[in-house]
């Protein structure tokens, strides 16, 4: 072969190698963004999940945010109540017009009654059975027959379960 085939056998090669060199840099350039992107997209799920779950604390950390401020509140509420029942109190008199405030006040904190079981079904989502005792009639037998202790919630959350007797 003459020098010029040689040559330019040597520079076809030569170019084939950059070109080889080429492809795989861009192969490599288009795996590069490919794995950024990959990474730029997890770091934003995972920013958005952590948006989420603090959002999500923060509302149950501002609904429960009083709960042992309520919880050492009811039994003040339950000696109030047991007051103006004992001393036959009206409407107008101070302890009620006192009671009635406190309780819309733990209200618009987010308490809520538990409703009166009494002629009901034991439901242990809400009820306590303290005690059972003779049932006074066949329909009131296994249902609630008297309530101790009202309960309460607080949002959706059982702050204190409604203490019951069962009729047996």
């Amino acid at each position: 072969m003459s020098d010029k085939k040689k040559k330019s056998k040597k520079n076809n090669s030569k170019k084939d190698k950059n070109k080889d060199v080429k492809e795989s840099k861009k192969l490599s350039l288009k795996e590069l963004l490919e794995i950024e992107k990959d990474k730029n997209i997890r770091l934003f799920a995972e920013f958005d999940n952590f948006r989420k779950r603090t959002a999500k604390e923060r509302l149950d950390l501002f609904s429960t945010a009083n709960q042992e401020l309520i919880t050492n509140l009811l039994p003040v509420l339950d000696n109030f109540e047991r007051s103006i029942n004992a001393n036959n109190y009206s409407d107008e008199d101070g302890p009620v017009l006192i009671f009635k405030q406190l309780k819309s006040e733990l209200e618009k904190k987010g308490l809520k009654e538990i409703e009166s079981p009494i002629g009901k079904t034991l439901d242990t989502d809400f009820h306590e059975a303290i005690t059972n005792i003779p049932a006074p009639s066949k329909k009131e037998k296994g249902k609630v027959i008297d309530v101790i202790e009202k309960g309460y919630m607080l949002g959706e959350k059982v702050l204190r379960y409604a203490k019951v007797v069962i009729g047996n």
